[in-house]
C-alpha cells in the first residue's frame, strides 16, 4: 500500500472549498468507499472526494494538481483494469452526481457524470425513450460512453458516442468547458472514444429515440452443435435488418429446470436475441434463428427495453473477481469458430463466459474519421469475461482468458475496445486507434492535459513539442 502525506493546511483549505464528503483512511466508511466492482483490485487512496456538483470536481482537480496527487476518476467503479481507484492518490468520486433530466418533447437527456446505466434507462424509459448504452445496469454511464459504448440498440441507432450531443468537462487546469459539434469541436471528436484522457465529464447530453416494448428471446444449444449454430448466427447476422441483434454467450449451463440434466453445468451456447421494433415482426425474425439447432430452455417475451439490461450475466449472484481480454474480428471464420468452441470446452467457472457480439448496422455507417472510436468496420466483438469468487483461484481463471485470447490471435484485427483494455497487460493504446487517430489524440492531450494528470486510463500520452 502506497502512503502519501498531504499537507494538513492544504487539506483543511480543500475541505472548506468542497461541498461534498471527503473520506480519509481511518474513517468508518473508508474501506467501503475505496472498494470497486472488480475484487481483484485492492487499492488504498489517500483520500476520496465524493463530489456533489461541477464546483466540487473543479476543487478536487485543482487540489490534486497543486499537490501532485495521482488522480483516479470514479463513476460506477467498473473499470476492468482498476482505473477508478489508486494507491496513495485522490479518487474523484462522481457517484453522488447521478441526476437525469429528460425532455420528452425534444427527445433529449442531460445526465450527470456519476449516473449508473440502470438509473439512466429508468429515467428515459419513463417517457418510452432510450439511447444505446451498454447492457449491464450497474455500469457507470460515463466511462462506458467515453470509450464508445454499445448495446442492444446499437445496430439500430449506433454507439453511445454517436448519440452524444455535448458534454460539460473539467480540464486538468480546472477550467469548465462545453464540447459539442459547434463548440470545442476537436475536443468533442476526441472525447467520443478517447476515454477519460482529457478531463472529468460532469454532464452528458444525449439524443433519445422512441423505444417501446421489444421482443426478446433466449435459448441454449449444446456445444456439440456449436459449429452449425455459430455458422448460422454469423451468416444470418450478415443479412439481418438493423432492428435485430443476436449475441452468443459461451458459458456453463445453469441449473434451470427447463434444461435437461445432461446439459446442466456443461459448456453451452446461450443465444440472446432482441428485436427493436414491432414485436409481431420481431417474433418472425427471432424464430428463424432458433431453428438452427436443437434449442433448449427457449424463453420468449415482449418486455420493456430497460428489463433487458440485466440479462447478460449468467445468474443472480454477481461474481467478486473479474478479468477480461477482448478484441475485434472482421470476419468469423470456421477456424475461429473452432477456437471459440475449444475455449468454451475449457470453461471452469459458472460466472465466466466467452462473449461473441455482432455490431455492423448503424455503427458501421458512421464515417471512420467522425469520432476517435476505431474498428467500426470489424463487426465481431470477442470478449473473454472470466469471473469467479475466491482469490485463491485467480491464476486458474486468468489463465483461461489469456490462453483463449492468445489462440484467437491470427483472427483478430489490430487493437481492442478501450473499455476492456488493461495497459498493464502490454496492450498498447495506440493500437486501439491506429497511427493517424492516435497522433491526433496526442495533440489534443498536449493541449488539454500536457502533464498527463489524467493518466489512469488507456492512456494517450501528450504529443511532445
Amino acid at each position: 500500500m502506497a502512503s502519501t502525506t498531504i499537507d494538513d493546511l492544504a487539506l483543511s483549505d480543500f475541505r472548506r472549498a468542497f461541498r461534498g464528503e471527503v473520506v480519509l483512511p481511518g474513517d468508518l466508511d473508508y474501506d467501503e468507499a475505496r472498494r470497486i466492482w472488480n475484487g481483484t483490485i485492492d487499492k488504498y487512496p489517500a483520500l476520496i472526494a465524493r463530489c456533489t456538483g461541477t464546483d466540487d470536481v473543479v476543487a478536487a482537480v485543482n487540489f490534486a494538481r497543486t499537490n501532485g496527487l495521482l488522480v483516479a476518476v470514479r463513476g460506477g467503479g467498473h473499470s476492468m483494469a482498476g482505473h477508478s481507484t489508486c494507491d496513495g492518490g485522490i479518487v474523484i468520486d462522481l457517484s453522488p452526481m447521478s441526476s437525469v433530466r429528460v425532455s420528452r418533447a425534444r427527445q433529449r437527456a442531460r445526465v450527470q457524470g456519476g449516473c449508473l446505466l440502470g438509473a439512466f434507462d429508468t429515467a428515459t424509459q419513463a417517457h418510452m425513450l432510450a439511447t444505446p448504452a451498454g447492457v449491464v445496469s450497474h455500469t457507470g454511464l460515463g466511462g462506458l460512453v467515453l470509450g464508445g459504448g454499445f448495446g442492444w440498440l446499437s445496430r439500430k441507432y449506433g454507439l453511445s458516442i454517436d448519440n452524444l450531443l455535448s458534454v460539460e468537462l473539467v480540464t486538468a487546469d480546472g477550467r469548465v468547458l462545453t464540447a459539442s459539434e459547434t463548440e470545442n469541436a476537436e475536443l468533442f471528436w476526441g472525447l467520443r472514444g478517447g476515454g477519460g484522457n482529457f478531463g472529468v465529464v460532469t454532464e452528458f447530453e444525449f439524443k433519445l429515440y422512441k423505444v417501446g416494448p421489444v421482443r426478446f428471446a433466449s435459448a441454449y444449444f449444446s456445444l456439440d452443435e456449436g459449429q452449425q449454430v455459430l455458422r448460422a448466427w454469423r451468416d444470418q447476422m450478415a443479412e439481418a435488418p438493423d432492428e435485430l441483434t443476436w449475441a452468443c454467450y459461451l458459458r456453463l449451463a445453469p441449473p434451470l429446470p427447463e434444461l435437461p440434466d445432461e446439459l446442466r453445468g456443461k459448456p453451452v451456447i446461450c443465444a440472446m436475441g432482441c428485436w427493436v421494433g414491432d414485436p409481431h415482426e420481431g417474433e418472425r425474425r427471432i424464430e428463424s434463428f432458433l431453428t438452427c439447432g436443437k434449442a433448449y430452455g427457449v424463453t420468449k417475451a415482449t418486455l420493456p427495453y430497460r428489463s433487458l439490461q440485466a440479462y447478460s450475466f449468467p445468474g443472480a449472484v454477481v461474481p467478486d473477481r473479474v478479468y477480461t481480454k477482448s478484441g475485434y474480428m472482421a470476419e468469423l471464420t470456421d477456424e475461429a469458430i473452432d477456437v471459440a468452441l475449444g475455449s468454451a470446452a475449457r470453461l471452469n467457472s459458472p460466472f465466466s463466459q466467452l462473449e461473441l457480439l455482432y455490431l455492423a448496422g448503424a455503427v458501421a455507417r458512421v464515417p471512420d474519421d467522425a469520432t476517435a472510436y476505431n474498428n467500426r468496420r470489424s463487426p465481431f466483438v470477442l470478449n473473454f469475461a472470466s469471473a469467479w469468487m475466491k482469490p485463491t483461484d485467480d491464476a486458474e481463471h486468468v489463465r483461461w482468458a489469456r490462453e483463449g485470447f492468445e489462440a484467437f490471435g491470427p483472427h483478430l484485427t489490430r487493437g481492442g475496445y478501450v473499455n476492456f483494455m488493461n495497459p498493464t497487460e502490454g496492450e498498447r493504446t495506440e493500437d486501439s486507434y491506429g497511427r493517424a487517430k492516435f497522433a491526433r489524440l496526442q495533440a489534443l492531450k498536449a493541449a488539454y492535459d500536457p502533464d498527463n494528470l489524467f493518466r489512469l486510463n488507456p492512456n494517450i500520452t501528450p504529443a511532445t513539442r
